[in-house]
């Protein structure tokens, strides 16, 4: 649930339109905070390989729910490269290196991904 407090503090920013969002147990905490922030005008970006629930399903029908709610589905890749806005930007060279290193490192320990 997005608390009436971090509503307030994020109001704060006045010029913050989209919000991404990761977390753990998608059915309960994250898709009620996101819920919240779609009800209130923002656009919300959901990191599908930053979101967990114990049991997969009741992480499946959450990510539908929010996807049909108007949540947008991404993953921490795609939300870091959206960010970045262009290849022009300074930090683009580190960022697609710390990409590739990641990736890299799963390949050597796929046994370290999540289910």
């Amino acid at each position: 649930m997005a608390t009436p407090e971090f509503q307030s503090a994020l109001k704060s920013y006045s010029n913050v339109k989209s919000v991404i969002i990761a977390g753990l147990e998608t059915h309960v905490c994250v898709l009620q905070t996101a819920l919240d922030l779609l009800e209130s005008g923002y656009e919300v970006h959901i990191l599908g390989d930053g979101v967990s629930s114990q049991d997969t399903q009741d992480r499946h029908y959450a990510l539908e729910r929010l996807k049909s709610s108007g949540a947008f589905l991404t993953t921490s890749e795609s939300a870091l490269f959206m960010l970045l806005n262009s290849s022009q930007n300074p930090s683009f060279k580190a960022i697609s290196n710390l990409v590739k290193d990641y990736k890299a490192d799963i390949r050597k320990h796929p046994e370290d991904l999540l289910p």
